[in-house]
């Protein structure tokens, strides 16, 4: 019988120049292994919204997980600047860099969620010798129609007052640059151009690719460009029956991808 190891979870705010992050540390009580997994959160995301995920994989892994509210979203201090159309690229050398010196990160395995995914490439190639692994869930590789086709759809829904108070939930006041900073960015005309083909051909480490097979925001074409252009080895998984959100919706499944690549990063 395998005993599921005790999981604690202590917070902690980094300082930066532009103000606090909200970051929260998982840890099992025995550790396999002193690489953390670092969780990049979606346009929308948050510490919280990753919900239970980052707590089953810390006791799939036995290591410790460490998520952050990039500024302007959820525990973060708000932002006060627009969100630079170069936002994706900057996350490495910004955010990112502040919570690996803050928390002395020297090695790590980089997981991100959509938009967070493609910030966690961007992380994989930067750190090309500090990154064992890299793992995208529901990324974009490139803007296509139905990325903006699903993003437009969001925006109608979220007009009711409903809709939107889920936002205000978790990143209280700062709900409407959150919104606004989504779907202005990939909305606009100077973003359709956008790819991540020279951020994936900087990539040398292990990928895994997870990709719901009806994903709202991105067709198989996505995960497929993804696998293509890192230079290590890849694995592509499509998610039968799936949609954007593959953690929450298969939790179970994508834990155990993603402990059974971990694990190999060893072999």
């Amino acid at each position: 019988m395998t005993l599921t190891p005790a999981i604690h979870h202590y917070d902690r705010w980094v300082s930066t120049p532009n103000g606090r992050l909200f970051t929260r540390t998982w840890e099992p009580d025995r550790i396999r292994s002193e690489v953390p997994i670092l969780l990049f959160h979606d346009s929308l995301g948050c510490v919280d919204l990753w919900r239970n995920f980052p707590e089953a994989l810390c006791a799939a892994t036995r290591q410790r997980v460490i998520a952050y509210d990039r500024l302007g979203f959820g525990r973060s201090d708000a932002s006060s600047t627009p969100l630079p159309l170069s936002f994706i690229d900057d996350e490495a050398r910004g955010n990112f860099a502040a919570i690996c010196h803050a928390l002395q990160v020297t090695r790590f395995i980089a997981l991100g969620h959509s938009v967070g995914g493609c910030m966690a490439v961007h992380c994989a190639g930067y750190y090309f010798s500090q990154c064992q692994g890299l793992v995208t869930i529901a990324a974009q590789a490139f803007n296509e129609n139905r990325t903006r086709q699903g993003i437009e759809e969001a925006k109608a829904t979220f007009q009711t007052p409903e809709q939107f108070a889920k936002l205000v939930k978790y990143h209280g006041n700062k709900a409407r640059w959150v919104f606004d900073a989504w779907t202005d960015t990939w909305l606009s005309p100077e973003f359709a151009a956008w790819s991540l083909t020279p951020a994936l051909e900087r990539v040398r480490c292990p990928t895994l690719v997870l990709h719901g097979e009806k994903d709202e925001y991105g067709s198989h074409r996505q995960p497929e460009r993804i696998a293509r252009y890192t230079q290590g080895p890849a694995h592509c998984e499509m998610l039968p029956g799936i949609g954007h959100v593959p953690h929450r919706e298969a939790e179970a499944v994508v834990v155990e991808f993603i402990r059974q690549f971990i694990f190999r990063l060893d072999d």
